[in-house]
């Protein structure tokens, strides 16, 4: 029978050592140097003791690391790799700098959106006065909570490129969409290609607010209408921006060709029933595209209806034979008409004849003049690469139709 193993000796835990007194002092000192003035201190002794000072914080604990961090947020020059490495740290520590020091560069800031964490992201997206570029980056991270403390941040700016992204991503986080309605950066062309997936309340908003007149444009270009004329309207160009600028919305040209008399009677018409080839005789007596049309007569809250039909001149009774002919109910049980047919008859209501037009006209320049068959490729695909940066209506194209052809 073997013996058994020896036992280990009973050796009490270790008490854990006291922290050192001299590192807490320490690191207080150095933060001290880095500090003063630069009466007191120049550069490179300034740069020298912030290098030193980081290599003590990279070991040292939270508590150490949030009262250095607690000490420079008043800072107005920080060195770079000390601010940078507070910026990164727990957001514990680095909440000092992001909510006190109104001196961090947009450079430091955008390293912390790209390296730290989500709650970083949503502190830096509170500052005041948050610059283009550091919005820009907190966007590229896709994260709507972030965003959308961002576009509550009425002091913050948004570029371009940034209001661009956040319209896209409205599509996918309906919270977005009334706080970018409220940004003074949103454009009409922006407006008008969220309305294919807002709301009711926010497409009322969106008709109140960006439902512009053309006036001031047609009294500007109009002599022009005559010039483009006499050269038979040869310039490509030309033709498509006086066409959306023109007082005249429906297809005088289209009724020689067309089955109907008139747009009233192929509306007539489409109450029976509203088929394709009828769809398509409404939108070119309309002055649309096929695609245009397709896309308003298939959007499911039926707005859309109500703009063509004020911007054409029809009738408030036309609203309701198109909807009709969609076969959509018209009344309830009790014989009162639907709440959807009467938020219709409402936008039908209150929009002008002219700003009604230009949301029309709006929507079938960005659905169909850009649309090229390189451009029906990327849409298909998804190939947002594709797209011209610079084209606003390729751009609301790829956004309105590229699930429409994923159907």
């Amino acid at each position: 029978m073997s013996e058994p193993a020896p036992t280990a000796p009973y050796q009490p835990a270790e008490a854990p050592k006291p922290r050192a007194r001299s590192r807490a002092a320490l690191l207080k000192r150095l933060a001290d140097v880095v500090c003063l003035p630069a009466s007191r201190v120049n550069a490179f002794e300034r740069a020298m003791t912030a290098d030193l000072l980081v290599e003590m914080l990279r070991d040292a604990v939270v508590e150490e690391r949030e009262k250095v961090a607690r000490r420079l947020a008043t800072l107005v020059e920080m060195p770079g790799t000390l601010v940078r490495l507070l910026l990164r740290d727990e957001i514990s520590v680095a909440r000092a700098l992001l909510e006190n020091s109104p001196t961090l560069g947009d450079a430091d800031l955008i390293d912390c959106v790209r390296h730290a964490t989500l709650e970083h992201r949503r502190m830096i997206a509170q500052r005041r006065g948050v610059a283009e570029m550091v919005s820009d980056a907190l966007v590229e991270s896709g994260e709507a909570s972030v965003v959308e403390v961002l576009l509550r941040n009425e002091l913050g700016r948004l570029g371009h490129q940034t209001v661009e992204t956040v319209v896209a991503m409205s599509r996918d986080n309906p919270r977005l969409l009334p706080l970018l309605l409220r940004r003074p950066e949103l454009r009409p062309s922006h407006a008008y290609v969220m309305f294919w997936w807002a709301d009711a309340d926010a497409r009322k908003l969106i008709l109140q607010r960006f439902a512009v007149s053309r006036e001031i444009l047609q009294d500007a270009v109009g002599d022009l209408f005559a010039i483009a004329s006499e050269e038979g309207w040869q310039d490509p160009m030309s033709r498509k921006a006086l066409q959306f600028i023109e007082r005249r919305q429906r297809n005088r040209a289209a009724i020689a060709k067309s089955p109907f008399d008139s747009l009233d009677d192929a509306v007539a018409a489409a109450q029976t029933g509203l088929t394709r080839d009828v769809a398509e005789e409404i939108s070119y007596l309309s002055g649309l595209k096929p695609m245009t049309g397709a896309k308003i007569f298939t959007d499911p809250g039926g707005e859309p209806l109500a703009i063509l039909c004020k911007a054409t001149g029809l009738p408030r009774a036309a609203v309701r034979a198109l909807w009709r002919g969609l076969r959509r109910p018209e009344t309830d049980s009790t014989g009162a008409m639907v709440p959807a047919l009467e938020r219709v008859m409402a936008v039908f209501d209150m929009i002008a004849v002219d700003r009604a037009q230009t949301v029309l006209r709006y929507w079938n320049w960005s659905l169909s003049s850009a649309m090229t068959p390189a451009l029906l490729k990327a849409i298909r695909e998804g190939d947002e690469a594709a797209v011209d940066e610079y084209s606003v209506p390729q751009r609301a194209a790829m956004l309105a139709l590229s699930r429409d052809f994923g159907r």
